[in-house]
């Protein structure tokens, strides 16, 4: 499982994604955790209006926009796993529910291995017993999609609501019992740790596919080396709205 700052780890999706393009690479599905801690938002979204950016300063965590849709998401690196699929359009159906429903689906198939039972709700959910456990984003361009999805560990509210902009209200105790009645976490669930997380989301994404464990070319790293430095680490990408 792969470890990265935010900068890193979205410039490599828009790597791979620009290599799939220019068919010069396969089908790919990234297993990462987020190092430091990070909150990212939504492409369409305000950086400003979403991230306490003077909090995530005070505590070390990195804020980034993605070139996903969605919502602002805190990705705790003890506490959850993200991944990510990226492959040319015609792998997919072409409605949205449908696409996300069927990359969904390889996500539940991990957790049922964990002996968690998930199903999915519609537009973009993982849920269990009715509480969410993933989120999930995607973008189509220039012919490959790329879905962005993130899948609980633990949930550390306090923190979460404290690098979050929510209402303007203050952190209080009826907030975070809020959040853990409608949020849920692999950890609530199994004693599976972290890596056993990794090892049967691996067996859920791989089931029936033809795959090997592979590395980014030169070219994918020194691309990803230059957006991480042009773009995702830029006040003009992250403040552009």
């Amino acid at each position: 499982m792969e470890v990265h700052d935010a900068y890193t780890n979205m410039s490599i999706d828009e790597a791979i994604l620009e290599s799939i393009r220019d068919n010069k690479a396969e089908p790919t599905m990234r297993l990462y955790r987020w190092k430091p801690s990070a909150v990212s938002i939504g492409t369409f979204q305000s950086m400003e209006k979403e991230v306490n950016v003077k909090r995530c300063k005070e505590l070390g965590v990195d804020y980034i926009r993605r070139i996903t849709g969605g919502g602002a998401v805190y990705h705790d690196y003890e506490g959850e796993v993200t991944y990510s699929v990226i492959a040319p359009l015609e792998y997919f159906p072409q409605g949205i529910h449908e696409s996300y429903r069927l990359i969904c689906g390889w996500v539940i198939d991990g957790l049922k291995r964990l002996g968690i039972e998930a199903s999915f709700v519609p537009i973009n959910d993982i849920v269990v017993d009715g509480k969410k456990i993933s989120g999930n984003a995607q973008t189509r361009k220039q012919g490959v999609l790329l879905q962005h999805g993130t899948i609980l560990y633990g949930v550390d509210a306090r923190k979460m609501f404290s690098v979050l902009k929510v209402s303007n209200a203050k952190i209080s105790d009826k907030m975070i019992k809020s959040v853990e009645e409608r949020v849920t976490s692999v950890s609530s669930y199994s004693k599976a740790s972290i890596t056993e997380l990794y090892e049967a989301l691996l067996k859920g994404f791989t089931k029936g596919k033809d795959f090997k464990l592979g590395e980014l070319s030169g070219d994918e790293s020194s691309r990803a080396a230059e957006l991480a430095e042009t773009v995702y680490s830029t006040r003009d990408w992250n403040f552009s709205r």
